[in-house]
């Protein structure tokens, strides 16, 4: 099948079962190495840093009359 110049290979589905729900311990669990729970407090701490960047450059803005 080729599709706006790239070629698509259709592949069958290998999973044939849908993935267990897991606890909300298991989720929240502070794991290093790379593992789903890392990855999911890394984008907490992410956004955590990126709203207090976005809210620094606010007060300054606000509070130095520019």
């Amino acid at each position: 099948m080729e599709l706006f110049g790239l070629c698509v290979v259709d592949q069958p589905e290998t999973r044939s079962e849908a993935p267990e729900p897991v606890e909300a311990e298991e989720l929240n669990a502070w794991k290093r190495g790379f593992t789903p729970q890392a990855e999911i407090w890394n984008g907490r701490l992410a956004m955590i840093g990126l709203s207090a960047g976005i809210a620094v450059v606010l007060l300054v803005r606000v509070f130095s009359g520019g």
